[in-house]
């Protein structure tokens, strides 16, 4: 007998995300399981560093705050709470929690997840963290839990985990349990999926997006929406943005199933909802992803300020003057932005910024001591010598690392209301022949979202971005006739998303069906992408096709050195990667540009 679908929200995509998103979704509309994803690389150094002043510590405190008005609402509404808030110390949340209850007076049965943690197995490291699927929620859940807390799963198992226990799905489900996969995918970084952080965000009221919920049936199909009244968009761009975030190839690989994304195929299903049909699902790897994280050291930066004229004579005069202060210190970076303008008529719009970030073991040598210098320069250094902000002392940074295990060797465990504790196994291996890479299924046409206005576009030859005459050539072979062509960004014509995965970077780029994706697909290769943005010039890229999407994915291998933590860039998670590409220009065939404002077309 079929179930009705499965009614699923997500009321946090970080820790620090919106406080009164699980008072909207539980009071918004009506809901099954109401999810929270707190976790990610920097999160678990920050809850690290917590446990390290308090071992009682190391979970999201925020929740909870947040639980005391949220609880009663959820036993009123019958709603389960799945969170992977519990972080370091899901054990300790779940005890809070149920403090809670019975200071409010609201009775909720409390059940946890554990077993990610294997700190102990890694020498140095501040936290070690396997990444656990979604089996431990479901029998949390089918043993009665109203609320379950996690360490360490993966953030589509706040989704998948439920929807088996809904469903009562079992290991083998692959592609149902692929398509909850997907769809987890797209709720777990919250108002993304809704109109935040969107390339084409001007064709919507995105000031306060409201948080995604997904309505999962039973053969694993879902459509994504949003409670009736709230802010903020679902279309199959802002839903094709998410499903490229912070993913590599086209295999997702997960502990519980591999999802082909290949094999996604998005509709609109009416205002504000988008349908995800078609996933197929593979076996999961016989390994899970562990996070390590460790304290690298010591960081400090100074920002100085150069105004006017001969700002690049300016940087060399300063760096000349720090450069025997700075021997000895086992990393020093300087970066120069030239932000300024030529005859700009405010002070900050002819500034340009010269960054030094310093890195070493030592506190003392990146520490008061080195930035002290650097002020006593004011009086005798470049005209206008000014810092962005007062000198401060060393701050430590950590450093992200992965590693794998074999699943068979981490002890997931379901620790269920009643204290009993059930061990998760592994879920079963592969068979031993590796399948071949099946091929793609045929695009199916979906509604993207376009430019909502035109670009200024650049007369030819302005300079930046590709070399003229670099992507206006019909596809070699192709038999078309050359088109005209405008210097323009890629962003006329492309949405773009980026993000982080330890050391490395993902862009993924879509665009519309027809046309414009014959044009991208053959026009942004590997070594366009690294003339578009110079900066992954000698580093390993990779470019993955989706052709349902009507997309591609690149990563690039190591552009964020050791992580968020270390600091390595002035973008630490790649977040506006994605936006540089956009801004990057090359030649556009004329046709498939949206036209100019105001022509009444």
């Amino acid at each position: 007998m079929s179930r009705r679908p499965l009614r699923i929200g997500n009321a946090s995509g970080f820790y620090g995300d919106r406080f009164s998103a699980l008072h909207e979704m539980l009071t918004g509309g009506p809901l099954d399981v109401l999810t929270g994803d707190y976790l990610a690389e920097l999160t678990m150094l920050i809850l690290g560093r917590d446990r390290l002043k308090n071992p009682d510590l190391g979970y999201a405190k925020t929740f909870l705050r947040q639980l005391e008005e949220g609880l009663g609402l959820a036993h009123e509404r019958g709603v389960r709470i799945v969170t992977n808030a519990g972080g370091l110390h899901p054990a300790g949340l779940a005890d809070a929690v149920r403090a809670l209850s019975a200071k409010v007076g609201v009775p909720v049965s409390v059940a946890h997840v554990e077993g990610d943690d294997l700190t102990s197995r890694e020498d140095g490291a501040l936290t070690a963290n396997a990444y656990l699927g979604g089996a431990g929620i479901t029998a949390c859940l089918r043993a009665g839990a109203d609320i379950v807390v996690t360490g360490r799963v993966t953030d589509a198992a706040l989704v998948s985990g439920p929807a088996a226990w809904w469903f009562e799905w079992a290991p083998e489900d692959h592609d149902r349990l692929a398509g909850a996969v997907v769809a987890g995918h797209v709720l777990e970084c919250g108002t993304q999926a809704t109109g935040g952080n969107y390339s084409f965000f001007t064709a919507h009221d995105v000031r306060r997006p409201g948080f995604p919920l997904a309505e999962i049936s039973e053969d694993g199909s879902a459509v994504i929406t949003k409670h009736p009244g709230t802010g903020g968009a679902v279309t199959t761009g802002t839903v094709t943005a998410q499903l490229l975030y912070e993913t590599q190839g086209v295999r997702y690989l997960g502990p519980d199933v591999t999802a082909r994304l290949d094999t996604v195929r998005l509709t609109d299903d009416g205002a504000d909802r988008v349908r995800i049909t078609g996933v197929r699902g593979e076996h999961p790897p016989s390994t899970l992803k562990v996070g390590v994280t460790r304290l690298g050291g010591w960081r400090n930066e100074v920002v100085f300020v150069l105004t006017g004229l001969d700002i690049e004579a300016k940087a060399a005069l300063l760096r000349s003057q720090l450069a025997e202060t700075l021997e000895g210190v086992a990393d020093a970076a300087w970066t120069l932005a030239r932000t300024d303008h030529a005859d700009a008529d405010t002070q900050e719009t002819a500034s340009a910024l010269l960054r030094l970030v310093v890195r070493d073991p030592s506190p003392d040598r990146v520490g008061r001591a080195l930035t002290s210098t650097a002020i006593e320069l004011a009086l005798g250094s470049y005209p206008g010598f000014h810092v962005a902000a007062p000198p401060g002392p060393a701050q430590p940074y950590g450093v992200f690392a992965s590693s794998y295990v074999p699943a068979a060797e981490v002890p997931h465990t379901a620790v269920l209301p009643d204290g009993t504790r059930v061990q998760i196994p592994a879920p079963p291996a592969a068979p031993s022949a590796s399948p071949g890479e099946p091929a793609t299924l045929p695009a199916e046409p979906a509604e993207p979202a376009a430019p909502s206005a035109s670009p200024a576009f650049e007369a030819r030859g302005s300079g930046g971005g590709a070399p003229e005459g670099v992507g206006g050539a019909a596809p070699a072979g192709s038999g078309a006739e050359p088109r005209e062509t405008v210097r323009a960004p890629l962003g006329a014509l492309a949405g773009a998303r980026s993000g982080d995965k330890g050391g490395d970077a993902n862009v993924g780029v879509w665009t519309r069906p027809g046309p414009a994706w014959d044009w991208l697909r053959a026009t942004l290769t590997v070594d366009r992408f690294q003339a578009l943005l110079p900066e992954t010039r000698g580093l390993t890229v990779h470019r993955h096709e989706l052709p349902n999407l009507h997309a591609l994915n690149f990563t690039v291998t190591g552009i964020l050195g050791d992580g968020v933590a270390s600091g390595h860039r002035f973008d630490p998670q790649a977040k506006a990667l994605g936006e540089w590409l956009r801004a990057r220009h090359l030649d556009i065939p004329v046709h498939l540009l949206p036209p100019p404002e105001g022509t009444g077309t």
